[in-house]
């Protein structure tokens, strides 16, 4: 059986989130409250941990998985960022705002699926943050779901699709459902992939070309 740990989400305890970095360390699952919905995570830098996301979701190995980082420092440990993306995050990080970077090679290539970017964000949420400063590595953040189904927004609706899978469970309180705006900086111009919580008009204007 999965453990679950009932953490503030507003201030957690630093007894919950040292649990949560053993299980990490230990090449572990945990699933953990964000600012939209649970995600799954693990040290993104540790390839065999990443490959039991994959297994857990159901998720086919050639579909990319987003990294959240504490912020651009860590963003700059797995991925090239130039001056847009430093600008963006600047403006919305903390915050619901994906940048698709083009990955460094330290990034273990299971991690994008075998493609060149890589999503990173740093999530608006003190769990997470929490979990990310403590671990002092980038984490694994795809939703807490089985491929193609709707997304947990609950300790318990992870409990229900993961129980046993994934080792530990934050439960920080029911999350607000939100997805994040995602931007691939990738190119010659930023396209915008999906509008979330971030507004196209708010990137436009932080940005002179957005397609």
């Amino acid at each position: 059986m999965s453990t679950v740990l009932k953490v503030n989400p507003n201030q957690p305890s630093s007894h919950a989130i040292y649990r949560a970095v053993d299980v990490i360390r230990a090449g572990g699952l945990v699933a953990y409250p964000t600012d939209t919905v649970y995600g799954l995570g693990t040290n993104a830098l540790d390839a065999q941990a990443v490959r039991k996301i994959f297994t857990v979701k159901r998720r086919p190995l050639d579909q990319p998985l987003p990294v959240a980082v504490s912020g651009r420092m860590m963003a700059e440990d797995v991925a090239y960022v130039d001056e847009g993306a430093i600008r963006l995050m600047d403006l919305f990080w903390p915050g619901a705002l994906t940048l698709v970077l083009l990955k460094k090679p330290r990034l273990p290539l299971v991690v994008t699926g075998g493609h060149a970017g890589v999503g990173v964000r740093a999530p608006n949420h003190q769990v997470s943050l929490a979990l990310i400063a403590s671990a002092q590595a980038p984490l694994i953040a795809t939703s807490a779901n089985v491929h193609g189904s709707p997304p947990c927004v609950d300790a318990q609706g992870v409990l229900n699709n993961f129980d046993g899978e994934v080792d530990l469970i934050l439960d920080g309180g029911t999350c607000n459902a939100a997805v994040s705006t995602v931007l691939d900086l990738t190119g010659d111009s930023p396209v915008l992939l999906r509008q979330g919580l971030v507004t196209r008009k708010r990137i436009e204007d932080a940005l002179s070309v957005l397609k």
